[in-house]
């Protein structure tokens, strides 16, 4: 789907009904309250009741973290970004993501809003489940974390300037996306994936508009 002009205040109205466009927007602290019980829960029943060793645990709750670093660049590059034939489904790639380009100083939709973060959580959930067993209460918390540092980096990015030297590509990768090819730099909370598939912005050649980039800060 091709998005040809940025508007870089405003909001879009994805729904005519005043509760359906509520549910479309959220807070970051609304979305932290809402899984950081759930991370510490499993966490817990993991040590206490499944009584797993603190080792297997860990690498396990780190493979979770990577896994959604992946999840997020697949999801972002050809969900996010699929190329939509019909009125229908241009109109679920728009309330999905494409809204987000055209506002991208939106802060109330930089996070997935709670009931479909929800949902899509629990499948996920079921999913990994299925595949691992009860393994599932170290590595989804893990995969967790991951979701809520991409949001939280995702809602830094475009709201504020870098406050590390060594995190500007990171912040740059993702205003060339939203405003130079948002054919490259699916990458948000690492650019591994970026480099990994040939997806990444050549930083170095490409020029950096400052003026652009101090367009998207709040």
């Amino acid at each position: 789907m091709k998005f040809d002009k940025i508007h870089n205040k405003g909001q879009a109205q994805l729904f005519k009904n005043h509760y359906l466009e509520m549910l479309t927007k959220t807070h970051p602290l609304v979305i932290w309250g809402i899984y950081v019980p759930v991370i510490v829960g499993m966490l817990y029943y993991s040590i206490v009741v499944l009584e797993f060793e603190t080792g297997r645990m860990l690498l396990t709750f780190l493979s979770g973290i990577i896994t959604w670093t992946l999840f997020e660049y697949i999801m972002h590059r050809w969900i996010f970004h699929m190329v939509a034939e019909s009125e229908k489904a241009q109109k679920i790639v728009y309330i999905m993501h494409g809204n987000h380009h055209h506002f991208p100083r939106d802060k109330e939709r930089l996070f997935m809003p709670p009931v479909p973060s929800l949902i899509l959580a629990s499948l996920i959930f079921i999913l990994q489940y299925a595949l691992m067993g009860w393994n599932v209460a170290m590595f989804f918390p893990g995969f967790i974390i991951g979701y809520l540092m991409y949001g939280t980096m995702h809602y830094a990015i475009h709201a504020w300037n870098p406050p590390f030297k060594w995190m500007k590509p990171l912040w740059r990768n993702h205003h060339l996306h939203h405003y130079k090819n948002e054919g490259k730099g699916f990458g948000v909370s690492t650019t591994l994936w970026d480099h990994i598939f040939g997806t990444m912005f050549d930083l170095k050649k490409e020029k950096e508009d400052k003026e652009k980039v101090k367009e998207l800060m709040y």
